[in-house]
């Protein structure tokens, strides 16, 4: 699908073009001087993607190269901005075409991914993808080698994880302020996805179990088999689009999981230094051949990591909750990240903690911080690009957490308690598990 051997050739032939940064190759990478702007290609430019697109341009560091989205709605109006970029609806033309770009950040639904990030790294481009990193494991492990090979800056866009509470809170744990952790709890309340009929009335959200028959005609802005893309194709219906309501879909995202897993789960994941799990179960209403469950619980078991023993991580969406949280003996916050360790524990959410008992800790001293605050997710990956200094969330740290997140929905959907293999990426004892491991990508489509 993607020539890459020509892409390469077009980039080293490459001179001149609009605004190209005054810029040299030396061993393979570029020198950038404190005036140069980088060359950035945008692969989704609505919502998150228009986001992303203009905290970048705002930093100053950038000139837009090239806008792309299946939304003709989206580009023309991200053009109003950036008259100047080249126009595309399909990003594999974007990648064989616009080889001279100096970055790319891919946000597009999550389905895409990996398809719009793999033939960047085999470019050699930095990239910087949305949360979660791609559709399921198999991808998320070539994404992964890609990045390794490629020796690129890549960030995974879960901007929580540059803002100060988190570095706060990984400190604590790290130094011990609660001694070893035995077990931690991520909690959310929010439920994209199939629900019970109780859910469904509580929460006044009830959406079809079925795919629907009829067929609708597409919005004319929108290339519906391109939004396909790799996915088996299925009319167009507006049950899927817009979004969040693909997210429900197994063909389309993986629910709450994948999602809020890649922000909530990303902090246990850094304080606790977890890799790869060594089990995992998960338990839920019957799993659907479809869609994704609102409410589910994910136990993960993860052996020692060096001065770190054993633990437990569990994930909880929608109506479940930990033990704890039910019998009121941590504070009744919807959505939380609870550290327990032998010497007391830690709450968190996004923007606040605590340590408990908070009479036990009414006189603690905290460590001095000595993790560097951050200019912010989209900086620190520009900030890479010129001067090689450290992402917070690389695609080696963050493949892991999107695998062992997408382990919960393996798990799940296989209906029974996982041994997994990392590295043969595989779940040693349930062969059932190996359909939502990976998948065949539609004619037209391929991850080589």
């Amino acid at each position: 699908m993607f020539d890459t051997n020509k892409s390469r050739r077009r980039f080293l032939q490459a001179v001149g073009g609009a605004a190209v940064a005054a810029s040299t190759l030396s061993a393979g990478k570029r020198c950038w001087s404190q005036n140069d702007k980088l060359n950035v290609a945008f692969v989704g430019v609505g919502g998150r993607g228009g986001a992303n697109l203009n905290k970048m341009y705002d930093s100053g560091s950038i000139h837009v190269a090239a806008l792309c989205d299946v939304n003709q709605s989206h580009i023309d109006k991200a053009a109003e901005r950036h008259t100047l970029a080249r126009r595309y609806t399909d990003f594999r033309k974007l990648m064989d075409e616009l080889a001279k770009v100096d970055a790319v950040v891919v946000s597009t639904t999550e389905h895409t991914h990996a398809f719009a990030t793999l033939p960047a790294l085999q470019l050699k481009k930095p990239v910087y993808c949305e949360k979660p990193l791609t559709h399921n494991i198999a991808e998320a492990d070539r994404i992964m080698l890609a990045a390794k090979e490629a020796d690129v800056p890549t960030q995974m866009g879960t901007q929580i994880h540059g803002e100060k509470n988190y570095r706060r809170v990984v400190e604590l744990i790290q130094s011990g302020a609660i001694g070893q952790v035995l077990e931690a709890h991520v909690w959310t309340s929010r439920a994209w996805g199939l629900q019970t009929q109780e859910e469904a009335v509580a929460n006044k959200d009830f959406y079809v179990a079925e795919r629907p028959s009829e067929e609708m005609t597409p919005p004319s802005n929108l290339d519906w088999d391109l939004w396909i893309g790799p996915a088996p194709y299925r009319p167009y219906h507006e049950i899927y689009f817009p979004g969040p309501k693909w997210y429900r879909w197994w063909d389309f995202g993986s629910g709450t999981m994948s999602d809020l897993g890649s922000h909530m789960n990303d902090l246990p994941f850094w304080a606790l230094k977890l890799d790869s799990p060594k089990t995992v179960e998960a338990f839920g209403i019957p799993a659907h051949r479809e869609i994704a469950p609102a409410s589910m619980t994910a136990v993960y078991e993860f052996g020692a990591r060096g001065d770190m023993g054993p633990c437990k991580l569990s994930w909880y969406q929608g109506t479940h909750k930990p033990q704890i949280w039910k019998d009121n003996g941590i504070p009744q916050w919807g959505s939380g990240i609870l550290f327990v360790g032998d010497k007391g524990m830690v709450l968190s959410d996004y923007s606040k903690h605590l340590l408990l008992p908070e009479e036990q800790f009414k006189d603690f001293v905290r460590p001095e911080p000595f993790i560097p605050d951050s200019p912010g997710q989209h900086q620190e990956w520009l900030d890479a690009i010129r001067n090689g200094t450290p992402t917070g969330s690389p695609f080696s740290y963050a493949g892991l957490l999107t695998i062992t997140n997408h382990l919960g929905n393996v798990a799940y959907r296989s209906g029974q308690k996982l041994e997994w293999d990392a590295k043969q990426l595989k779940a040693t004892n349930c062969s059932q598990a190996d359909a939502f491991i990976r998948r065949t990508p539609r004619n037209g489509w391929s991850l080589t």
